[in-house]
């Protein structure tokens, strides 16, 4: 059964329609700023937890002291 021009027509601004859409959506959740956002929040969420921030203050202290020492002779 043929279609005729009319309803192919509609049927391909349909699809572009919702192409476009798809890419807008994409532009936005691929933006650099909100990638770069993301992963802040991500990161500083993840340094707040006690199980990661202990280490690493620990970790610095023993730098410091490292530094001194060195420092000092």
């Amino acid at each position: 059964m043929a279609r005729d021009p009319e309803t192919i027509e509609r049927d391909i601004e349909k699809a572009r329609e919702a192409l476009a859409s798809t890419l807008d959506q994409l532009s936005t959740k691929a933006s650099p700023k909100r990638l770069a956002d993301s992963a802040k929040t991500s990161l500083r969420a993840k340094l707040d937890e006690p199980k990661v921030k202990l280490p690493l203050i620990g970790a610095g202290v023993l730098v410091a002291v490292l530094l001194v020492r060195k420092l000092v002779r």
